[in-house]
């Protein structure tokens, strides 16, 4: 790769000194600022190719420096680091544009590997203005958070697949949020301005399917009162979605594979045809391959529902993401309930990131609910964590000489920044230490250094 012009914003000297060294060695042309107000004022578009920039930072945090320099050249990819703020933060700077967070401490391969991603993304984001433009209106993605490689993937997959006009399938564990891919697919399509219309067929008894979908005339049966409009007709000019789609009946199968083939149907009872233009996603959570040997699901159908196929890894797979939808979920309620919670402790984090969730998204959420609902701390704490999910052993890292352990370094560490002013860098010489080693430290006891001093 040709040397890219980077700027590095951080407040520690220590640590510019040391992301310039790495950076140049790499044949990149670097200039730091240690004072991000200077740093602002001296950016113009078009002569950067990266910002890399601290979020706790003096005077202006990062969070505005990333707003100014994104309202100057919208397009060019920002590098959040931070040591120590909440995930609800990294949220608002992944939303507010930033295309990478990078939590310290970090080796300078974590770096060089960040940057070159960055940089990589900039030139295909350069190389395809004209195709982002022709996609201008996108479906505004904030119901969907995560900023994993499965999902940002998976994305990408979903912004292609939303402007052709052709049937999807999406499968899936329960509780992976298909409806709001399906939904993400409608909002960024053509069809975004008409209805969106979704069905769980899992819901609905099997004798009373066929009328829901397709509606039926006055007196087609016992209890006909009235003529009823299906959903198919609902949803004329829009997307119907079909979540379940294996739990439909062989005889509703057949009615609409007809559908898809002709682009028509006929109401239970009616023996006019109804024409509509409607475009089909459907969803599953089970093999439907395996339906069809059991001979549960037509072959044909599978076919004309699986032109494209999407699939939502579970969050098991996502481990990343766990962290964001907490806080996501953590904010929603807080809403909702009018309570203050600022969002898991670090314990009650580290278990939630290293939980399965066999309920995945769905899954989180409830939890994340229920935790906030009895919990009487600032934020949630593992124990409370625990009464839902289940946790390691908290008794097994519990004994008296790790706690002595514990409290020695959380005193030591406090009598060493206070001595210093903060300073990680003379921190670090002055007890003989690696900066990252003391980075670790204070991240692993959840330790700020505004708090340690005086």
């Amino acid at each position: 790769m040709s040397a890219k012009k980077i700027m590095v914003i951080d407040d520690e000297e220590g640590l510019c000194r040391m992301m310039s060294a790495v950076l140049m060695d790499d044949g990149h042309a670097v200039r730091t600022f240690n004072d991000p107000q200077e740093a602002v004022d001296l950016f113009r578009p078009n002569i950067w190719d990266l910002v890399i920039s601290d979020i706790k930072m003096p005077g202006i945090d990062g969070l505005e420096v990333l707003q100014r320099i994104k309202t100057c050249e919208p397009d060019i990819p920002v590098i959040m680091i931070t040591a120590f703020a909440t995930v609800e933060m990294s949220i608002q700077a992944l939303r507010k544009g930033a295309y990478d967070m990078l939590t310290k401490p970090f080796e300078p391969d974590e770096l060089l590997f960040r940057v070159r991603n960055a940089l990589n993304h900039n030139q295909l984001v350069t190389e395809n203005q004209k195709l982002r433009q022709e996609l201008a209106g996108k479906f505004n993605f904030d119901n969907i958070v995560g900023a994993s490689t499965a999902l940002q993937q998976l994305l990408d997959k979903v912004e292609k697949v939303s402007v052709r006009d052709t049937s999807v399938l999406i499968s899936g564990e329960s509780g992976t949020g298909k409806e709001l891919i399906a939904q993400a697919i409608h909002y960024n399509s053509p069809r975004k301005e008409q209805p969106f219309i979704a069905i769980n067929c899992g819901a609905i008894p099997g004798s009373v399917m066929e009328s829901e979908l397709f509606g039926h005339k006055k007196g087609a049966f016992t209890g006909a009162d009235t003529d009823k409009e299906g959903l198919l007709k609902a949803a004329d000019g829009g997307t119907l979605f079909l979540d379940e789609v294996g739990n439909l009946p062989l005889t509703v199968q057949k009615t609409l594979l007809r559908f898809l083939q002709e682009q028509e149907f006929r109401r239970v009872g009616d023996t006019d045809s109804t024409r509509v233009d409607v475009r089909l996603i459907s969803a599953t959570n089970s093999d439907l391959e395996k339906e069809i040997e059991k001979e549960l699901f037509r072959e044909d159908l599978f076919y004309r529902l699986n032109v494209i196929n999407l699939h939502l890894p579970p969050l098991r797979q996502r481990r990343p993401d766990i962290p964001l939808l907490a806080a996501h979920f953590v904010v929603q309620q807080n809403k909702k309930f009018k309570t203050d919670i600022d969002g898991l402790s670090p314990e009650a984090q580290r278990a939630a990131s290293e939980y399965s969730w066999p309920g995945n998204i769905r899954q989180l959420k409830n939890v994340i609910e229920a935790c906030i609902t009895i919990e009487t701390e600032q934020q949630v704490s593992l124990a409370t964590l625990a009464q839902f999910i289940e946790t390691e052993d908290a008794s097994a890292g519990s004994d008296d000489y790790n706690n002595a352990l514990a409290r020695f370094e959380i005193d030591f560490l406090r009598q060493l920044l206070s001595s210093v002013d903060g300073n990680i860098e003379e921190a670090a010489k002055k007890a003989k230490m690696n900066m990252a080693t003391v980075y670790r430290k204070l991240k692993k006891y959840g330790l700020r250094k505004e708090d340690m001093l005086g």
